[in-house]
């Protein structure tokens, strides 16, 4: 076993993943219909997802068998490497240990297809012909493109505007494994040409392409609609990240003391930290849990824990989440894949338990912190991932002060390579920096459905 990569063999990859719904404080608070506000059923989610999917959405078993379809399909790139990054360490000159579970090495280049591939297998055993989608930085369109392309599904992606026109090689990228891309708002649908309408130079939101997408599954039989955070299904697929996790410190023969991740709509914070928070539930571990989020869309850190949508036009059921608003625009940072305005139910009852934390940073810092991070590993992250970097190496310098010998982890979502614009615009010194304004927090309570 190397010093600096801890490696698992296929066989010791798990078989199945982890439902933190089994170990929770509470129970969720359940979604809402967006029209009758009471409790949705089964047979309200079914024109958006196959029956598999919704099933695990309310399960409360505590591990969830990985179809075997699935399982052949993840030894593509899984188990991935932990990384003790000893050369960041030597730079910060810390005493801190710092590790890192590289989720880049994937075909798609992220976390993502830990989900897309589990999503797009299911609908396929239904007999679902196309998957619709948003996408924010086009990780998540990236992921499901290559889903469902290894099961024959017509993919169809509409991605928010500011990112379709920053990040022109995914769009390539998801057109190379067959799907379509559409830049939101479009014209292509009801709720795009009604933003529109309202806003010709709308730069675009998740909020809005997630309106777009569920307008075209609801609207076509043989489509469904697929989403790539916040659902629990998905926070469920991606736990297979943690798990790994786990078995890697144990080879280490170490624990993280602190464990991080960037959080958008909490898929990658929550696949590699819910194994360690049910450490900390279940099995007396006192491991601090940081989520990380740009100071421009600071969900957690300033948002209202309250009912809302889950898209712009009010076409999802309401769910209890930490929210800025569904019509929220965030500006136009690099971090594309962070600009939700909500999160995962899952994530924010568990922050609002208290049993993780969260910290807002700005977009410069976080790459300053990704610059160091790539002339010290040789790894180029993506925006997003740069967040948890940025934190990591925060608390790491935290310990140079103090003398601390803490173990840090954090969850590398993804890699950098169709982010060069962005790294171009920092070394040229026009990166701007974007805070969440207060007065848009004193206007927030009026703007959230009444429930």
């Amino acid at each position: 076993m190397s010093d600096t990569r801890i490696l698992l063999s296929e066989r010791e990859m798990p078989r199945a993943w982890y439902n933190i719904q089994a170990d929770l404080p509470r129970p969720l608070y359940p979604p809402l219909h967006p029209a009758t506000r009471k409790p949705v059923g089964p047979e309200d989610l079914a024109p958006l997802f196959p029956m598999e999917l919704i099933k695990q959405e309310v399960s409360r078993e505590r591990y969830i068998e990985i179809p075997e379809e699935v399982l052949d399909i993840y030894k593509m790139w899984r188990p991935t490497p932990l990384h003790r990054a000893k050369n960041l360490e030597k730079a910060l000159d810390t005493p801190a240990k710092i590790y890192y579970k590289n989720e880049s090495v994937s075909p798609p280049g992220s976390h993502k297809a830990n989900t897309s591939v589990a999503q797009a297998y299911y609908n396929k055993k239904e007999g679902v012909k196309r998957l619709v989608t948003e996408t924010g930085a086009g990780q998540w369109g990236s992921a499901l493109a290559f889903g469902c392309s290894l099961f024959g599904i017509e993919c169809r992606v509409y991605m928010v505007r500011v990112s379709y026109n920053q990040k022109p090689y995914r769009k390539i990228l998801i057109e190379n494994w067959g799907g379509e891309i559409f830049a939101s708002p479009s014209s292509l649908t009801d709720s795009g040409r009604k933003i529109l309408a309202k806003y010709p130079d709308s730069s675009g939101s998740l909020g809005i392409a997630i309106s777009e997408a569920v307008e075209e599954a609801a609207k076509n039989d043989n489509a469904k609609y697929s989403l790539g955070s916040v659902l629990n299904h998905v926070m469920l697929h991606q736990t297979i990240i943690g798990q790994e996790a786990r078995k890697q410190f144990e080879m280490a023969g170490d624990y993280p003391d602190v464990v991080i991740g960037c959080v958008g709509g909490g898929s990658n914070f929550s696949g590699f930290a819910f194994p360690f928070v049910r450490e900390n539930l279940t099995n007396g571990h006192n491991s601090r849990i940081v989520a990380v989020e740009p100071t421009a869309c600071p969900t957690l850190t300033k948002g209202l824990y309250s009912y809302d949508y889950g898209d712009t036009v009010g076409l999802t059921p309401l769910l209890k989440m930490y929210t800025l608003g569904h019509d929220f625009v965030p500006a136009p940072i690099h971090a594309g894949g962070l600009r939700y305005h909500g999160d995962a139910p899952l994530l924010c009852l568990l922050y609002d338990e208290k049993a993780i934390e969260a910290v807002a940073v700005h977009q410069r810092s976080i790459f300053e912190a990704a610059d160091l991070f790539t002339k010290t590993e040789g790894i180029l992250p993506a925006p997003e991932s740069a967040h948890a970097i940025r934190t990591a190496i925060d608390e790491a310098l935290k310990c140079k002060e103090s003398g601390e010998k803490k173990t840090i982890a954090f969850c590398l979502s993804g890699h950098g390579h169709f982010d060069l614009s962005a790294y171009d615009s920092y070394r040229n010194g026009v990166l701007d920096d974007y805070e969440y304004p207060e007065e848009e927090l004193k206007r927030l309570p009026a703007q959230l459905p009444k429930v």
